[in-house]
C-alpha cells in the first residue's frame, strides 16, 4: 500500500514537472520575442502546477524549486520591460488579471520585487500590500511555500537602517511589522497542517511538518539580520510578539522549534537583557514540550558568552542571571511532574556549567545547584536510567574541569550526596575521573580531613558498595586499584603530625577493601609510612626516652607499630610473599632508625611467613635471597641476634629442594659473615666454610645428575663459586688465598674437559670471561697485581 502511494506520488511529480517545463518553454519563447502578454499567460499556466494537493512537502519542494528558478528569469524580464518604458504600476495591475489566485500571487510577488527596486512607491506600502494579499492562500503547504517565496524576494528590499529602501523615521518598524506578520501567518499555516487528513496519518504529517519547519524559522533569522532592531525594539516589540505567537499556537512541535530558533538566532546580550521575559514563556508551553533542551541550549549560549570575555560578566551580575535561571528551572520542574529524572538532571547540569563560567568564585551557588539536584534525586531513589547517570557524571565532572582542583570540589557539601545516587559501576567511573584529575593537576591533598572527604567520594574503588559482588574484568579491576595506589603515594604533608593522621585515615579506609584490594593498597601505604620514618630520622629522637612520648607525638616506633598491624592483615589475605617483602623493607627502615628490637621483630615475622606460608620452591628461592640480602645490610643487631638470624638463613639455604638453588643460597650466605666497613662483621673462616659447603653441594648436584641422566650436567655452579672466591679474595679475606683459587681453577678446567660434562656455551663464556678478568687484574700492577700474580690463569 505504502509502495503504491510512493509510486503514485512519483508519477504525479513527474507529470507536474513535465507540465511546468512545457509552459516554461513557451514562456521563454515569449520572453525572447518580448511578448509580455504571452509571457504572463504561460507563466501563469506554469505556476498552476503548484496548485496540486497530491504531493508530500518533500516532493512539492522539488517542484517549487524548479518554479523558483523560472520566476528569477521572469523577474529579470520584468526589469528589462521597465527599462524599455513599460510602467511598473501597469505591470503590477496587469498580473492581477491571472485566472487562478496562486499563480496570480506568485506573479504579484515577482513584480512587487521589481516595483520596490524601482522606488516608484515606498517599500513599506508594497510589502504591506503583498503580505495582506497572500492571505488569499489558506492551504497549509501551498501557503507556506508562497510566503516563503515572498520572504525570499523581499529580504534584501526591507526598509532597514542604511538600506537603499530606507524611508522615514518609522521605517524599521515597518520592516519588522512585515516580517512579524509574515511569520505569524506562516506559523498558523504550519500548525494547521496537523489537522489536515485522517487521524491515522498523524505521525506521517508530523514528519512532514518537521521537514517544513525551516520555512517558518527563516523569518526569525531575517528579523535578527535587520540592522535597526536594537535591544529596545527587541525587548518592546520583537520578542513579545514572537513569544505571543509561540505560546498561543499551543503546538508541541512549533513551540519547541521556535523557542530554539529564538535562542539560536538573536544575540547573546539580547537574551541576557530579556532573560525574565524569555524564561517566563517556558512554563506556559505545552507540558509535552522538551523544555529541558530549550533551557539547556539557552544556558549553553550564555555560558559561552560569559567565557568569551571577562568584560561581559558584570552584565550577568546586573541582571541577576543565576537567580532567574535557578527559579525558572525550579518552576519548570515543579510544573512538569512527569518530567523524567534525566530531564531534571540535564537542567541542573547546564545550570552548574553556567554558574561555573559566570560565577567561578561563588562556590555557594555551585553547591546550591548540587543541593537542588540532590533534593530531586532523593525523591526518586537509586537511578536505573543510563542517560540520567551520564548526566550526573557530567554534572559532577564540571567542577573538576573548571577548577582543576579536587580540593575545591571537596568544599561542596552536596557533591558526595549527589554521587551516592550513581550505581556502583558509574560510581567507580566517577571515582576514577576524580583520581585522574588529581594526577593530571598534581593536586596536593594535605590534611587528614580532606583525605577523609576524598575517600568518601571514591568509596566505589576502595570497597564494594552495598554488598555488590558483580563480576568485574580482571584488567579493569587492576587498573582501578593501581590508580588508588598512585593516589595514596600523592598524599603528603611536611608536618609529621599531620602526615601521620593522613596515614591513619588512609589505613582506616583501605582496611575495609577486602582481600582482593589489599595487595594493591597496602604497599603504597607502607612506603608512605617509611617515607615519614626517614623524615623523622633526621630529627631529635629524645622523646623516645619520655614514657609518654609515643602518645603525645609521632615517632618512628609508633609508625612501626602501625605498620606491623597493617602488614599482618596482608599476610592473612593471603599474600605471604608480598607481606614478607614489606616486613623486610620495614626491618631495613628500623635498622636506619637504630631500633634493634623493632627490626628483629620484623625479621622474625618474615621468617615465620617463610616457614609457614611460602611453599612454592621458586617463591622460596626468591624470598630467601631477599632475606639474605636485607640481613647483610643490617648493622643494628647485636652479636646474639645477628647470629640467630644468620644461623636461620643458612639453615633455610640447606633445605631448599633443588641442589643448584641450595648451592646459590649457601654461597649467598657467605656475605652475611663479611660486611664492608664493619670490622666486627668480618669472619673469614665462616666465609670459607660457606664457600666450601657450596662446592660440596655443587659436586653432589653433579653426581646426582650423573646417576640420573648419565651426564654430570653443566659446570656453571663451579664458575659462579669461583667468582665468589675472587670477590672475597679482593676484599682481603685472609682465608681465601691464591693457592685456593688456583686449585679451584684447575678443578673447573678438569671438569670442563671431562667427557661426562654436558656442553654449556654459557658456562664456557663465563669461565673465559673470569680468566680474562684475572689477567686484567694482574696487568694492573700495584697491590692488586701483586695479589693476583701467583694465580696462573
Amino acid at each position: 500500500m505504502v509502495a503504491n502511494g510512493v509510486e503514485d506520488e512519483e508519477k504525479w511529480l513527474a507529470a507536474a514537472i513535465a507540465g511546468l517545463q512545457q509552459n516554461a518553454f513557451y514562456m521563454h519563447r515569449a520572453l525572447d520575442s518580448n511578448n509580455l502578454r504571452d509571457a504572463l499567460k504561460y507563466s501563469a499556466q506554469m505556476l498552476s502546477e503548484l496548485r496540486t494537493s497530491k504531493l508530500s512537502p518533500h516532493k512539492y519542494y522539488e517542484l517549487y524549486m524548479r518554479a523558483f528558478d523560472e520566476l528569477r528569469k521572469l523577474e529579470m524580464f520584468f526589469k528589462e520591460e521597465t527599462r524599455r518604458g513599460c510602467s511598473i504600476i501597469d505591470l503590477y495591475e496587469l498580473v492581477q488579471h491571472a485566472g487562478n489566485i496562486l499563480p496570480r500571487l506568485y506573479l504579484l510577488c515577482t513584480v512587487g520585487s521589481v516595483y520596490i527596486k524601482s522606488k516608484e512607491a515606498p517599500a513599506k506600502d508594497v510589502l504591506k500590500d503583498l503580505v495582506e494579499m497572500c492571505r488569499g492562500i489558506q492551504h497549509p503547504v501551498r501557503g507556506l511555500f508562497l510566503r516563503s517565496y515572498l520572504s525570499q524576494v523581499s529580504r534584501d528590499k526591507l526598509p532597514d537602517i542604511g538600506s537603499e529602501y530606507e524611508g522615514d523615521a518609522e521605517t524599521v518598524m515597518d520592516a519588522v511589522e512585515f516580517v512579524l506578520q509574515n511569520f505569524t501567518e506562516m506559523n498558523k499555516l504550519w500548525v494547521r497542517m496537523q489537522h489536515q487528513g485522517p487521524a491515522r496519518e498523524k505521525e506521517k504529517r508530523e514528519k512532514e511538518r518537521s521537514e517544513l519547519r525551516d520555512l517558518v524559522g527563516k523569518n526569525l533569522h531575517v528579523l535578527s539580520q535587520i540592522e535597526g532592531v536594537d535591544l529596545e525594539m527587541y525587548k518592546d516589540t520583537v520578542l513579545p510578539r514572537v513569544l505571543e505567537q509561540v505560546v498561543n499556537c499551543k503546538d508541541e512541535l512549533a513551540q519547541f522549534y521556535l523557542m530554539d530558533c529564538v535562542i539560536q538566532v538573536f544575540p547573546d546580550e539580547y537574551h541576557l537583557q530579556t532573560l525574565e521575559v524569555l524564561l517566563g514563556a517556558c512554563p506556559q508551553l505545552q507540558p509535552s514540550v522538551d523544555v529541558k533542551t530549550v533551557l539547556s541550549r539557552l544556558m549553553e549560549r550564555l555560558s559561552n558568552y560569559a567565557a568569551s570575555s571577562a568584560e561581559v560578566l558584570p552584565e550577568f551580575l546586573q541582571v541577576e542571571a543565576f537567580s532567574k535561571l535557578n527559579n525558572a528551572i525550579g518552576t519548570v520542574i515543579e510544573a512538569q511532574v512527569d518530567m523524567p529524572i534525566f530531564g531534571a538532571v540535564t537542567l541542573y547540569s547546564s545550570l552548574l556549567t553556567f554558574t561555573l563560567h559566570v560565577h567561578p568564585d561563588r562556590l555557594d551557588y555551585a553547591d546550591q545547584v548540587l543541593g537542588a539536584c540532590f533534593k530531586k534525586l532523593s525523591s526518586k531513589g537509586k537511578l536505573d536510567d543510563s542517560r540520567a547517570t551520564k548526566q550526573i557524571v557530567a554534572l559532577l565532572s564540571a567542577p573538576l574541569e573548571k577548577y582543576n582542583d579536587v580540593v575545591t570540589a571537596l568544599k561542596l557539601s552536596n557533591y558526595p550526596k549527589v554521587m551516592e545516587y550513581l550505581d556502583s559501576e558509574t560510581n567507580k567511573v566517577m571515582a576514577t575521573v576524580i583520581i585522574q584529575s588529581i594526577m593530571k593537576n598534581k593536586t596536593n591533598i594535605s590534611t587528614a580531613g580532606k583525605v577523609e572527604a576524598l575517600f568518601e567520594l571514591i568509596t566505589g574503588l576502595i570497597k564494594d558498595l552495598d554488598g555488590a559482588h558483580e563480576e568485574v574484568d580482571e584488567d579493569d579491576f587492576n587498573e582501578e586499584q593501581n590508580s588508588v595506589a598512585r593516589l595514596i603515594q600523592m598524599l603528603h604533608n611536611d608536618d609529621p603530625e599531620e602526615m601521620y593522621k593522613i596515614i591513619c585515615t588512609v589505613r582506616k579506609w583501605i582496611m575495609t577493601g577486602g582481600p582482593r584490594r589489599l595487595p594493591f593498597t597496602v604497599p603504597p601505604l607502607v612506603f608512605s609510612s617509611l617515607k615519614l620514618v626517614r623524615t623523622l630520622q633526621g630529627q631529635d629522637q629524645g622523646q623516645d626516652e619520655n614514657p609518654f612520648g609515643d602518645e603525645s607525638s609521632t615517632t618512628p616506633k609508633k609508625i612501626f607499630q602501625l605498620l606491623n598491624q597493617t602488614i599482618e592483615v596482608l599476610s592473612t589475605v593471603p599474600a605471604p610473599e608480598l607481606a614478607l617483602q614489606l616486613y623486610l623493607q620495614c626491618a631495613e627502615a628500623a635498622n636506619d632508625s637504630d631500633l634493634e628490637p623493632v627490626a628483629y621483630e620484623f625479621f622474625t615475622q618474615a621468617y615465620i611467613l617463610y616457614e609457614e606460608e611460602v611453599s612454592d620452591s621458586k617463591a622460596q628461592v626468591t624470598a630467601l635471597h631477599l632475606m639474605i640480602g636485607t640481613l647483610q645490610r643490617m648493622v643494628v643487631f647485636g652479636v646474639e641476634n645477628r647470629d640467630t638470624l644468620t644461623h636461620k638463613a643458612t639453615g633455610y639455604s640447606a633445605k631448599l629442594l633443588k641442589k643448584p638453588d641450595q648451592c646459590r643460597a649457601v654461597y649467598g650466605c657467605a656475605h652475611l659473615f663479611w660486611v664492608d666497613d664493619q670490622d666486627n662483621m668480618k669472619d673469614g673462616e665462616r666465609v670459607l666454610i660457606c664457600l666450601k659447603r657450596a662446592l660440596r653441594i655443587a659436586n653432589a648436584a653433579q653426581q646426582m645428575s650423573n646417576a640420573a641422566r648419565g651426564s654430570t650436567g653443566s659446570a656453571m655452579l663451579f664458575v659462579e663459586i669461583l667468582n665468589k672466591y675472587l670477590y672475597f679474595f679482593e676484599k682481603e679475606n685472609p682465608q681465601i688465598t691464591a693457592a685456593v683459587i688456583q686449585s679451584l681453577i684447575e678443578l673447573i678446567k678438569t671438569e670442563m674437559q671431562s667427557e661426562s660434562v654436558t656442553p654449556d656455551p654459557g658456562a664456557d663464556a663465563f669461565f673465559a670471561s673470569t680468566l680474562r678478568y684475572i689477567q686484567f687484574q694482574k696487568q694492573k700492577g700495584g697491590a692488586i697485581g701483586e695479589r693476583y700474580e701467583p694465580i696462573k690463569a
